[in-house]
């Protein structure tokens, strides 16, 4: 954990403690202070972050995206995965971003429900090629924005998602400027006001859930681009407000309608441990609210034809998300339906199709069946069960009966989901993954090399020698 600095000059004046704390812990983090699992974690997102971003570039909201970016862009150094492009950073990192959050794939931080690994990461990159910064200077600042990210959001959770607010929609803007802060040097002063700039960009909604909308897979290029283009204005001089967390119209009381609780500055201590050692890898690609059932209800494929009922007890913001809340949970139309769908998870597991890359690859393709998916859905019933949220907070449990014709009931708690930092991915899990969603875009040969670099991960490595080993 970090250690503790004392830099007087490292906080900004006339501000409220959370203010103080989140821009002190950006100015005093240090490359020396990322423990062991802090330094293992980040290196676990970074091989699955720029793997999501190599292989959901080929999806095709990805190459509107990009035909858009293109349209658009400014020049730069800083290059688009899997091309020969390169942008301004801003302008990279906003499409490397919605590539890594492109398919529902991507990391997840748990008790913030949110997405940090495709905001912090492709920010890091693109600045990192735009200064020609030794990989040390960008995992740092990697690890600076993930920590204000994950460690607003825990102070945020659950009212930030139960409100119908995207998590990473908003907290991204605040970790791409923390990211941007730490990587152009700002002094305390300037990183305040790239954050409490930031505050003006927050928005995003998960009216996705329900009705669709491929405008989610961009939430995390958006917020990047905003987190970045708002350290730029503090770089030019421009302020923002000194209470932009804790103010009576700041982010807690505007977005929350609460305060941020009792000494939340305390969250920003330099001895606390990283929130990043504690990074979860996605096993399956669709909601994480889903993962714990999906893994409940797998060992009963071979057995339903005998089955009469599923009833699945879930937490009132998870159904929010992925439940009854949803307009087409049991009859999904498009595949942001099918990957916010609890009921429709639950029937793939049950059926044994899996529920990874290459069957929601297939749904885009046309090439699954749904009469039976949906057949099975409407057999599974949901309620939520509100004693979960105050049992297990922060924590994505599974409660589930399943009866069958003979009478008989089973019934399943799923604790930890796995790829939780309690249940972690195998590490040959996640290089399958990895070449998953490499080797058809860079060859297997590429994706090996790339792979093994990324592991070995050398800091005094420069950024753009990296990210020219996915260039196209």
């Amino acid at each position: 954990m970090a250690t503790v600095h004392d830099n007087p000059a490292a906080a900004p004046a006339n501000c409220p403690p959370l203010e103080q704390a989140v821009v002190r812990f950006i100015q005093e983090l240090k490359y020396e202070d990322l423990d062991a699992q802090a330094l293992a974690g980040m290196n676990r997102l970074m091989r699955d972050q720029i793997a999501l971003q190599i292989g959901i570039s080929k999806m095709p909201w990805s190459a509107q995206l990009l035909k858009y970016a293109r349209a658009q862009q400014r020049p730069g150094k800083s290059r688009v995965s899997a091309s020969a492009l390169t942008m301004s950073a801003a302008d990279a990192a906003f499409v490397n971003g919605s590539y890594g959050h492109g398919f529902e794939y991507d990391d997840a931080h748990g008790p913030s429900y949110s997405h940090p690994g495709s905001c912090v990461i492709p920010a890091a990159l693109a600045i990192g090629e735009e200064l020609g910064s030794p990989l040390e200077d960008v995992i740092t600042a990697m690890v600076a924005g993930y920590e204000v990210y994950a460690r607003l959001g825990v102070l945020a959770q659950p009212d930030l998602l139960q409100r119908g607010f995207h998590p990473h929609g908003t907290l991204s803007n605040f970790g791409a400027a923390a990211v941007a802060a730490k990587l152009y040097g700002f002094d305390a002063e300037t990183t305040l006001h790239a954050l409490s700039i930031a505050l003006s960009h927050v928005s995003g909604t998960t009216e996705y859930t329900s009705t669709g909308g491929s405008i989610k897979r961009i939430h995390a290029g958006i917020g990047t681009r905003n987190g970045m283009v708002a350290a730029d204005m503090a770089r030019a001089g421009i302020t923002g407000p000194r209470a932009f967390l804790s103010g009576n119209k700041g982010f807690f009381r505007t977005y929350l309608q609460r305060a941020a609780g009792d000494a939340p500055e305390r969250r920003f201590a330099l001895n606390r441990p990283f929130e990043i050692g504690t990074v979860w890898l996605k096993a399956y690609c669709a909601c994480y609210c889903t993962h714990a059932y999906i893994d409940a209800l797998r060992p009963f494929a071979s057995q339903r034809d005998e089955i009469t009922d599923v009833h699945l007890k879930i937490t009132p913001h998870f159904n929010v998300v992925v439940g009854t809340a949803n307009a087409n949970a049991y009859e999904p139309h498009n595949i942001e339906h099918v990957q916010f769908s609890l009921p429709i998870q639950a029937a793939f597991a049950l059926l044994g199709m899996g529920n990874g890359y290459r069957v929601h690859r297939d749904y885009l393709a046309g090439n699954v069946d749904m009469a039976p998916v949906i057949a099975m859905a409407r057999g599974i019933r949901i309620s939520e069960e509100p004693v979960l949220e105050k049992q297990y907070p922060g924590r994505f449990v599974a409660d589930v009966t399943v009866t069958f014709k003979d009478g008989r009931t089973q019934h399943v708690f799923v604790e930890e989901p796995v790829n939780t930092d309690r249940n972690p991915m195998p590490e040959h899990d996640q290089d399958a993954k990895f070449m998953e969603l490499t080797a058809d875009v860079l060859g297997a040969p590429r994706a090996e090399s790339l792979l093994t670099t990324l592991r070995a991960l050398d800091p005094a490595m420069p950024t753009a020698e990296l990210t020219n080993m996915w260039s196209m």
